[in-house]
């Protein structure tokens, strides 16, 4: 039987291993589906990768996610980089966080594209008007799945319910993870009982559960083993890498040229980015916007919402800030050559930190995770996260369907709550709920009544 064929939770053999041709298409889709924020792709991986394809086991699952919600950066393309990493190997983690970017980018150039040149297209803002509310009811969606299984003991449930009212009093999110992870880690060394550890591990009961490819018990691969000379050499080459392309830049247009500009910018965002794109956010627009003028705040907002309603990690609106960067301020004769060159130019320096994250870090984090020291504050700081993505999912609503107080939008409230029907108690997919919903904005805006 296939790997691809197993019905969750049966009982059986181990899948057959995973070829790198296997994983390559699986990362491919990811990347073209996966809409809905950090929390509905970690959804979106948890389901296919442990449910469905078993080719990693809840409990390293969640080790490797605990540990990508620690660093700065977009947790769900790191999550991807490490699993993929994982199975097979440095190719393995460039191709799984590459693709998982990859789409999302070609797709924004594109639609940017559209923006800067056509402006406000009206088929465009119907189709916004439907999914925005549907990214709503997937965060929630998203919120509810990785809560279910993050919040083990009464300490967790406080730490997500103190986390999300420190986040609803703009307590800085830094703050938050710093307080779960030292709560986690008191309470692993003076309090380690077995409560403790099924929470910190999360449910990896053998009666009921089939065996992964890379299952609790599966030795660590040669290649995952934590090594002090692997580790500098992997940050040596990270950053003469990011030296590299930045000494291109200036060479090319100055120090204090467009693209250089933007080089430093966003590898100071990229190191910023604890929380996801939204605790970020704030920083881009002083930067972007009041402080270099690449873009004004109306064509951020719209860059936004197209973030918003693509897939791949939120934080590739980045893309958009460096296409219009680049359309505006064009360094090339062409416009949309340069719009396109700048956003890949934000791209990569805003992803360089997320890999060489991952490739340094994982080997130790691979080392620990039978030791409750560091898993138990890993599973803090995710049972903190589900409070933070509570907050995130309670800001989408406030903005899509009570849109400036000026009282409820009636049929954004319906789409919206159709679409959680639809997730939460029909089971249906992502992609279909998206295209209803863009259908039915469509409909709302083309009748004349929205």
């Amino acid at each position: 039987m296939s790997s691809d064929r197993l019905a969750p939770g049966a009982v059986g053999g181990a899948p057959a291993p995973v070829s790198f041709g296997q994983a390559l298409r699986y990362w491919f889709k990811l990347g073209c589906i996966s809409f809905g924020g950090p929390a509905g792709q970690i959804a979106l991986m948890h389901a296919e990768l442990v449910e469905r394809r078993r080719w990693i086991s809840e409990r390293r699952f969640l080790h490797a996610l605990n540990y990508c919600m620690l660093l700065p950066g977009p947790e769900a393309q790191q999550l991807a980089t490490y699993i993929g990493w994982l199975m097979h190997r440095t190719a393995g983690g460039l191709a799984a966080g590459a693709l998982f970017v990859l789409p999302s980018l070609l797709l924004l150039i594109g639609l940017s594209w559209l923006y800067a040149a056509q402006g406000k297209h009206p088929l465009v803002q119907a189709v916004l008007y439907g999914v925005q509310p549907a990214v709503v009811a997937l965060v929630a969606q998203a919120a509810w799945r990785l809560g279910s299984r993050a919040l083990k003991t009464p300490l967790h449930w406080a730490l997500a319910g103190g986390s999300l009212l420190a986040m609803l009093a703009a307590i800085p999110f830094p703050w938050v993870l710093g307080v779960a992870a030292g709560i986690g880690w008191a309470q692993g060394r003076w309090w380690p009982g077995p409560s403790v550890a099924d929470a910190a591990h999360g449910p990896h009961s053998k009666a009921i559960s089939a065996p992964a490819w890379i299952d609790d018990d599966t030795p660590t691969p040669a290649h995952a083993s934590f090594r002090a000379r692997r580790l500098l050499a992997t940050l040596a080459l990270g950053l003469a890498l990011g030296a590299a392309g930045y000494s291109v830049l200036v060479a090319w247009g100055g120090a204090n040229g467009l693209l250089a500009q933007m080089a430093r910018f966003f590898t100071q965002a990229a190191l910023l980015t604890f929380g996801g794109a939204y605790a970020v956010l704030p920083y881009v627009v002083q930067g972007a916007v009041e402080q270099h003028g690449w873009l004004s705040a109306t064509q951020m907002l719209a860059g936004l919402a197209l973030g918003e309603s693509t897939p791949g990690p939120l934080i590739m609106v980045v893309s958009f800030v460096g296409f219009l960067g680049g359309w505006q301020q064009p360094f090339v004769d062409s416009a949309l050559l340069s719009g396109v060159v700048a956003a890949a130019v934000v791209t990569f320096f805003t992803f360089l930190p997320s890999f060489v994250f991952i490739f340094a870090g994982a080997p130790l984090v691979e080392a620990t995770r039978d030791d409750l020291r560091f898993t138990a504050p890993l599973a803090a700081i995710s049972a903190a996260v589900v409070g933070v993505i509570a907050q995130l999912g309670l800001y989408f609503a406030e903005q899509v369907l009570w849109p400036q107080r000026a009282g409820i939008d009636w049929p954004a409230l319906v789409i919206g709550a159709a679409a959680a029907l639809a997730l939460l108690r029909f089971r249906i997919g992502v992609l279909p709920v998206l295209g209803a919903a863009a259908l039915a904005g469509l409909a709302w805006r083309l009748v004349g009544v929205g």
